[in-house]
């Protein structure tokens, strides 16, 4: 079997067993029960039909399990291409006092203007230059990121801040801060560190404009920011964002339809199968 069969193969058997998962749950273990919401929300029963809020029910068990998936799915494409890949691995190095302080220094800036100057503007090289620059006495400090890939044949190690790709302004800033960090401890404890989204809704990279994270990151320009198959081909090789569309979307028309069936208790349109991811 080759590294491409290998790598499809694993990752239809995450995307499985999470939607086996889910439809287990939404089906036997928590099913929408009519009489159950008709006594509870009596008011919304009158006024909305049944089947709004059996789409929310479904939507509520789903998006909270699919969060982990998208590092479960790096992880396997990552073990593939570079040999090991861990999820939430802790990084341990020291950085400087300065160094530190610059850090929080920067991201304030971003956060908040001062009135009657410009808006600063994210810009990933500067800062980070700016940062290393800093030293000071050390302080020990330790990193947790979302993926963490060593290649031990090449000896380089890949830190990921993996998010969904609508990320909150919160967690977008947090992750900034973690790659603040990891680069700047001494000695260098990772070669790269990354803000990933594993795919971009607005198409290309130069379209994405989702607000809240480009306060903190220049989301087109950035050598930091990885979206869709910037990220995939760098953890798993040439092909592996086409290889992940493939399988979702074949897998794709298999959930679709057992929703519909078995969950909406309906026949699914004669166009169910058109909406595919890009």
């Amino acid at each position: 079997m080759s590294k491409e069969e290998r790598v499809a193969l694993a990752i239809k058997d995450v995307v499985s067993k999470m939607m086996d998962r889910v439809m287990d749950n939404v089906l036997i273990n928590d099913p929408f029960i009519k009489e159950a919401h008709h006594s509870a929300k009596p008011l919304y029963s009158a006024l909305v039909p049944d089947e709004i809020f059996k789409g929310s029910h479904f939507e509520r068990r789903f998006v909270t399990p699919f969060g982990k998936v998208w590092e479960k799915l790096a992880q396997v494409v990552a073990v593939e291409a570079h040999g090991n890949c861990s999820m939430g691995h802790s990084v341990s190095g020291i950085i400087g006092s300065e160094s530190l302080r610059r850090i929080q220094e920067v991201l304030n800036k971003l956060e908040h203007n001062k009135k009657g100057e410009l808006k600063v503007k994210p810009d990933w090289e500067t800062e980070l230059k700016y940062i290393q620059e800093g030293g000071g006495d050390p302080i020990p400090v330790s990193v947790t990121c979302d993926i963490f890939i060593h290649n031990e044949i090449t000896n380089t190690k890949y830190a990921f801040e993996l998010k969904g790709p609508l990320p909150n302004s919160d967690q977008t800033k947090v992750s900034k801060e973690k790659m603040f960090k990891l680069l700047a401890m001494n000695p260098k404890q990772v070669d790269f560190a990354y803000y990933a989204l594993p795919y971009n809704p607005y198409g290309k990279k130069e379209h994405y404009k989702w607000a809240f994270p480009m306060r903190w990151f220049n989301m087109q320009q950035d050598s930091s920011v990885l979206i869709g198959n910037e990220f995939w081909e760098l953890i798993g090789g040439k092909g592996t964002y086409s290889n992940f569309i493939k399988e979702v979307n074949l897998l794709g028309k298999e959930y679709r339809e057992r929703i519909y069936r078995e969950f909406l208790e309906m026949e699914p349109p004669y166009n169910f199968d058109e909406v595919i991811l890009k």
